[in-house]
């Protein structure tokens, strides 16, 4: 296909703890206190602050800072959570549910999925970049330190191992895996610190990027941060590729991009 210019955003792993958005919150509460307090002083000892309009301010502006949170991570939070939660209800999206890892690479955080039944895994080799050993939890199979084995870099993956036996897992398609435009795909992943999150979108096309030697999957799906490392499922149940970027797409604006999973097959051999 002819190489299109566009912008790809791969930090696709979260960086922000659940401390450091406690913190960003508790500051602008503190700060919206502290400037009504101002005002309250500002005015004249005949007019008294009214004490439903200081608190009224500080909901205003609570509400405002959280508004600001979902517009930062750009997040229809009630659409996404009900979507993921009609998609559960699947029996066959359950079992998949169960070999979706969270993966915890110092103070990041992305997905992985478990290969095989004696603890093989693949995530985004941005996930863990740097790192020789990452822990990983399993939904119901509990938490394993894992070690990485191998990179791909070149394809953004990497391969993990924990110590386990009978672990539940998701099948790779065979290669090349058949995909077609229009298709529908699930994935599943971790993003915004929730877990084990399902959506859904289409193939739309494949493209070969800047630095790359080989064609990625396209997709028009609500992929974002702590989706990198997700496994995008097909309607057989078969993992044809998995998360690791998004990019502003000059056609079908805002997509996810996949690594096709033929490319690890072939990258392993």
């Amino acid at each position: 296909m002819e190489e299109r210019k566009n912008t790809v955003d791969s930090d696709l792993f979260e960086q922000l703890d659940e401390e450091e958005m406690s913190k960003l919150v508790h500051d602008a509460q503190e700060e919206a206190i502290r400037k009504a307090a101002l005002e309250k002083e500002a005015e004249k000892p005949v007019r008294r602050f009214p004490r439903w309009l200081f608190w009224m301010i500080s909901v205003i502006f609570l509400f405002s800072t959280f508004s600001f949170i979902f517009q930062t991570y750009s997040i229809p939070a009630i659409e996404f959570l009900t979507a993921s939660a009609r998609l559960s209800a699947n029996e066959n999206i359950q079992s998949y549910k169960k070999s979706v890892v969270t993966i915890a690479a110092g103070d990041s955080k992305g997905t992985g999925f478990s290969i095989s039944s004696n603890g093989f895994m693949l995530t985004n080799y941005h996930v863990i970049e740097g790192n020789e050993q990452v822990q990983v939890d399993f939904p119901e199979e509990g938490v394993y330190m894992a070690d990485v084995v191998d990179t791909y870099e070149e394809i953004d993956l990497a391969l993990l191992k924990v110590k386990g036996e009978n672990l539940p897992f998701l099948k790779l398609a065979e290669q090349p895996a058949h995909m077609s435009k229009n298709d529908m795909i699930t994935f599943i992943g971790n993003p915004l610190r929730f877990h084990g999150i399902v959506n859904e979108g289409t193939i739309v096309d494949s493209i070969l990027l800047n630095d790359w030697e080989e064609e990625v999957i396209v997709i028009k799906a609500p992929v974002y941060r702590g989706n990198s490392g997700s496994p995008v499922i097909d309607d057989n149940g078969k993992v044809i590729g998995v998360v690791f970027a998004t990019m502003k797409h000059d056609v079908y604006g805002k997509v996810g991009l996949a690594v096709p999973i033929e490319l690890y097959q072939e990258a392993k051999q």
